[in-house]
């Protein structure tokens, strides 16, 4: 993996890297929770929250108990939805509803990020393991609503979350997505592995170390990964660099 990425590195070294990696990407592909809103956001644990509440009333468990639950699934299906799917089926459409029902207004619009977005080259989607309207509404709120094509969905996976192959394939396919002409940003290293081993570029965009990690702690390893080509904590910084060396190649969109 490349060291993290610093918008102050050596602009000869960090362009003629960048523009291997990236001058000939068509599709953009992002994660949405904790990758285009700031990590240290409340959606996420305000989700997380939601699912526990989920788990007390499905199973009249005590908050504790149902947390274990909920994290039990999560290690071993990659998604509580998954688990609850695989071992009591449930109708996912009433999970999905109930736990992304939150408060967004304490997301803050980002100008800064939806300029970069819309200068990058080509097709931009989300491909989340969340809901599409959570996605969609999300972006919207962002002030980045009218960037993106559509939004990739668990539901659309046929309920088989990232990192399994099985979801990326299913993405590829929809949007006719050649990977080796893409680009993935994500928050957990491991969503990264099949992206790259298919042969897209991949970011890794991490907390900084002033902001809170509200991840699980097996999504904060990252150290054995290969599978990442760059990792930045600033992802508006990165993006402005990114787009300021394809503009200078001439290979960017104008904006």
């Amino acid at each position: 993996m490349n060291k993290p990425f610093s918008p102050v590195a050596p602009v000869g070294v960090e362009a003629s890297a960048m523009l291997a990696k990236f001058r000939h990407v068509e599709a953009w592909v992002f994660d949405l929770d904790n990758t285009l809103y700031p990590p240290d956001s409340d959606l996420w644990p305000m989700i997380d929250e939601r699912i526990t509440l989920f788990l007390m009333e499905m199973f009249g468990l005590d908050g504790v108990s149902s947390r274990a639950l909920q994290k039990h699934f999560y290690r071993r299906y990659g998604t509580t939805l998954r688990g609850l799917i695989d071992e009591h089926k449930i109708d996912p459409a009433e999970f999905l509803i109930f736990v992304h029902d939150i408060d967004r207004s304490t997301l803050a619009p980002n100008p800064s990020l939806a300029v970069e977005i819309a200068a990058l080259p080509g097709r931009k989607l989300i491909l989340t393991n969340g809901s599409r309207d959570h996605a969609l509404r999300t972006a919207e709120r962002l002030g980045l609503g009218e960037l993106f094509e559509d939004a990739f969905d668990i539901v659309a996976a046929s309920f088989v979350p990232k990192p399994a192959p099985a979801a990326y394939e299913a993405f590829f396919r929809k949007f006719a997505i050649e990977p080796t002409r893409a680009a993935m940003f994500e928050d957990i290293a491991r969503n990264l592995i099949v992206p790259h081993q298919r042969g897209m570029t991949t970011i890794l965009v991490q907390p900084s170390a002033k902001q809170k990690d509200f991840r699980e702690p097996e999504d904060r390893r990252d150290e054995d990964i290969p599978d990442i080509d760059f990792a930045t904590s600033d992802l508006v910084g990165f993006l402005q660099t990114l787009n300021g060396h394809l503009r200078e190649a001439g290979e960017t969109a104008p904006k």
